[in-house]
């Protein structure tokens, strides 16, 4: 099933999406953040490209759908995607099939998309900066990740995993935690981002 992961910046959904990825038989993950491109450039990053496709394609390039060919893609920031990336996503996951920015040449792949957001998608169609028919189909298993804050039951076990790791690393003993300090951690401190 093609998953879509939502929930604040910093709540592990890159994570969670490795772990869905190791508990299939798919053999590889590629992760693209969306975001991190400029306007133009996340279809040659996503699709790949052909010599001469624009200034500065010297080569022909696989993009990440094609590295990712027979394993899982990790679209982090969905939200952020152009829609003319958009429509092209929505061809992979309809017919598994892609172009090469400059090429008329289709490309078969067998990818699973897990994507992620920290945005409202269902108001950005409305708004109409999102696909509807691209939500529909990233859409099949949405799963919602809470942050840590509403998961207060986890940041004990998480909060001595870390104290262990520090004192396996050889940068010495972990001081004990005064009341006044272990009260703030466990119960007030309301975890913004990632622990």
């Amino acid at each position: 099933l093609t998953i879509l992961l939502e929930g604040e910046t910093g709540t592990g959904k890159e994570l969670l999406a490795r772990i869905v990825h190791i508990n299939s038989e798919r053999q590889k993950i590629v992760s693209v953040n969306c975001g991190a491109f400029p306007i133009g450039l996340i279809e040659s990053e996503l699709f790949g490209h052909v010599k001469g496709a624009f200034t500065g394609a010297n080569v022909d390039r696989k993009g990440k759908f094609q590295e990712a060919d027979g394993g899982t893609i990790f679209l982090d920031e969905i939200g952020d995607l152009e829609p003319t990336a958009q429509v092209k996503i929505l061809r992979v996951l309809e017919h598994g099939e892609l172009q090469r920015v400059g090429s008329e040449k289709i490309y078969k792949v067998d990818v699973r998309v897990i994507a992620a957001t920290n945005k409202h998608l269902e108001s950005m169609v409305e708004d109409g900066l999102f696909r509807e028919d691209l939500l529909y189909r990233i859409n099949i298993c949405p799963l919602n990740v809470p942050p840590l804050r509403v998961r207060r039951d986890e940041i004990e076990i998480l909060f001595e995993h870390f104290i262990q790791d520090w004192q396996k690393s050889g940068f010495g003993v972990v001081p004990n935690l005064s009341e006044d300090l272990y009260n703030f951690i466990y119960n007030d401190y309301q975890f913004p981002g990632n622990i």
